[in-house]
């Protein structure tokens, strides 16, 4: 979800090696398979745990009936052996908006693990690496020749170190994990999206002289005295927005991006928060995705039908398929969608004991309207029990 007018209030690729971000024009409402950019079953060996990691990934085009030629602005990462060590694995989806959108995502997606993997420190202290990263992308696009007054892109990345998995969020994109509980299959949060739903991401923007207010409120039809807006999951469609004290924009329904360099003055930051997860037995696979997924469709639904699958291309078809047909039931358009399902295949007690970490966190330091760069380091949501209804 981004600015108010579809993804951005000014709406209107580059594939190498083991990266992809691709874009269609033109196309037709879901039908089948049509419309799907999508890699085929890939996998990656960790030897250092004994384990193998199985992937695919897929990239929708949205619809847009009044803009049927624009642009894919989603776009994907995944890059394996990171400083050639066959440990270390990364994978990313980045959800452009705004004018240059596309250019946007495309820019970060390539810049972001081209400076980890040059980082000497990335295996010493990859949360340190992690920060620094998404800091020196977000100042090397906006020294780049794209225009991110107005456009950026959110980044939600998973990087792989031996049975660690380092999880890095800005914007409201998403990581989950499944879990194993006896004879169910639970879903695991592994980031949180940063909108002004969330008190603390409320509270800091506020500090940056942000007005928060949904477009109704704007547009003068509701209260903007009224600074509620139950929860994110049951809103509904005009969810609270970020904008300049004095002016109609940016209307940004995320707190945090890579560009959008009006924004950054009113508290949009691309300080990362970042989980840490130690793989068990127990972690199935990790669904990396952009919001164009989770819109409409919880993270145990995710989790379910990504299960019902023993390939994972198949799990990203079915799951990007349900998320189109469910955004054209609801609305006049689809947001673009991406998706990444990473299997954890052969991973034993005896290849490295542990449980999620969630013991690590803690928050920024805030005073007044300043901010300490350094990241957020968060814990995954905890084996969240969902409603029986979703549970398969």
């Amino acid at each position: 979800m981004g600015c108010a007018h579809g993804k951005c209030c000014n709406r209107d690729s580059s594939t190498s090696d083991e990266d992809a971000g691709h874009h269609q024009r033109g196309i037709r409402p879901y039908k089948n398979k049509d419309g799907l950019t999508q890699r085929s079953l890939e996998l990656v060996h960790v030897p250092s745990h004994n384990f193998t990691l199985q992937y695919s990934s897929l990239t929708q085009h949205g619809f847009y009936p009044d803009t049927t030629d624009r642009e894919n602005q989603d776009s994907f990462c995944i890059k394996t052996q990171i400083q050639g060590n066959p440990n270390v694995h990364f994978f990313g989806v980045f959800d452009g908006h705004g004018q240059y959108g596309a250019q946007c995502s495309n820019f970060v997606k390539d810049k972001l693990v081209e400076i980890l993997s040059s980082d000497p420190t990335l295996l010493d202290d990859p949360l340190k690496a992690y920060n620094s990263a998404f800091l020196a992308t977000n100042s090397e696009l906006r020294d780049s020749e794209i225009d991110d007054a107005l456009s950026g892109t959110t980044a939600i990345t998973v990087l792989v170190v031996g049975d660690t998995l380092y999880v890095a969020n800005v914007g409201d994109s998403r990581a989950v994990i499944a879990v194993k509980d006896g004879d169910r299959i639970l879903a695991e949060d592994l980031s949180v999206d940063q909108t002004p739903f969330r008190k603390d991401e409320y509270d800091r923007v506020k500090l940056f002289g942000a007005r928060v207010l949904s477009v109704d409120q704007v547009e003068g039809l509701k209260d903007p005295d009224i600074q509620h807006w139950g929860d994110e999951e049951s809103h509904g469609g005009d969810p609270p927005r970020l904008w300049v004290p004095n002016g109609m924009y940016p209307g940004t329904a995320f707190t945090r991006s890579v560009g959008d360099s009006t924004a950054e003055k009113i508290g949009v930051i691309a300080v990362p928060e970042i989980s840490i997860v130690r793989l068990t037995p127990s972690h199935l696979f990790f669904v990396v995705a952009s919001d164009g997924v989770f819109e409409f469709l919880s993270s145990q639904t995710v989790v379910n039908m990504a299960t019902a699958y023993k390939d994972p291309s198949d799990a990203c078809t079915a799951i990007a398929g349900d998320s189109y047909k469910r955004w054209l039931e609801l609305e006049n358009r689809t947001d673009d969608i991406t998706i990444i399902i990473v299997q954890i295949k052969g991973l034993s007690n005896q290849s490295g004991v542990g449980t999620t970490d969630s013991e690590v966190h803690s928050r920024p330091c805030q005073t007044g309207g300043s901010m300490n760069q350094s990241a957020a380091i968060v814990p995954p949501l905890m084996h969240q029990r969902p409603l029986e209804s979703d549970v398969g």
